[in-house]
């Protein structure tokens, strides 16, 4: 996609329909959330979590190549969230269909339960949606900006449209932060099975430069203090409540130098250009 958007003869802007806000759009918390550094703690501490989920571990080990490629897995989940956010409505769309079409082809057994698993099923879509909302509007809450309940539920209620992406109903996820903890909190049979504790490893100290390995314990380390102690404890990771103060003043200014340097992402701008164009 264009850094700069461009209209073309039919009245689009890159390709997709003006003035179209796609399934949110400016007004919405959604958009706001999305745009905030914070989503790189979110989707670190949402990957985490989505772990301990021993089938849908297995349906990523089995079927992905995370291990291989931890960068390239990070960068196709992170445009997803891009497109499905700030695309116009048929960007989104087509992104969730072709979601639904590789989720239609991973089938397989879980060594560690015996059990079969489908990354079609709805009970498994909810786990990974439901994570990844309360893990987003979490960091959000923590390191991009104050959200009062009324928005958080708001939020929570705008995500039901991406949950219908991936073929879920809108009534198969929850519309309220109080009923998305009271989903997570009645999740059983979570386990940190090997697969989990290498993904964990991969999320949290990924190849790259040693010099750049400081700067990436930051998110990381701010990831894990967003997990609740009773799913670190899980991982073995000890909580100590001081160490939350550093963690949070180094995020923050790591995110601040980050925002004076780099521009928001190309999407964002783009989608905001589109919509004023109409």
């Amino acid at each position: 996609m264009a850094s700069q958007p461009q209209r073309d003869a039919v009245g689009t802007l890159d390709g997709m329909a003006r003035g179209d806000p796609g399934l949110f759009g400016p007004d919405s918390v959604t958009w706001r959330v999305h745009a905030a550094p914070a989503m790189l703690i979110g989707g670190l501490r949402a990957l985490l979590v989505q772990a301990l989920h021993p089938l849908a571990m297995a349906g990523v080990h089995q079927h992905s190549d995370y291990r291989d490629n931890p960068w390239g897995r990070l960068r196709r989940t992170s445009e997803y969230v891009l497109a499905t956010t700030y695309g116009d409505t048929a960007t989104a769309e087509r992104a969730g269909a072709v979601v639904q079409a590789v989720h239609r082809r991973v089938t397989g057994i879980d060594p560690v339960t015996g059990r079969t698993y489908r990354a079609d099923d709805p009970e498994l879509l909810a786990w990974v949606h439901n994570v990844e909302v309360h893990s987003f509007l979490a960091a959000y809450r923590r390191y991009g900006g104050s959200l009062p309940a009324a928005e958080a539920d708001q939020y929570v209620r705008e995500m039901t449209s991406a949950a219908e992406l991936v073929g879920l109903g809108a009534s198969d996820v929850p519309a309220t932060l109080a009923d998305l903890r009271a989903y997570l909190a009645g999740v059983d049979g979570l386990a940190v099975t090997p697969w989990a504790k290498d993904a964990m490893g991969l999320v949290l100290s990924p190849p790259m430069p040693l010099p750049l390995k400081p700067l990436w314990a930051i998110p990381g380390a701010a990831a894990v203090g967003l997990i609740p102690r009773r799913l670190r404890a899980l991982y073995g990771i000890p909580v100590v409540p001081p160490a939350d103060v550093p963690v949070r003043v180094a995020a923050f200014g790591l995110f601040r130098a980050l925002g004076l340097v780099l521009p928001g992402a190309p999407q964002v701008r783009e989608a905001r250009a589109r919509v004023r164009a109409a």
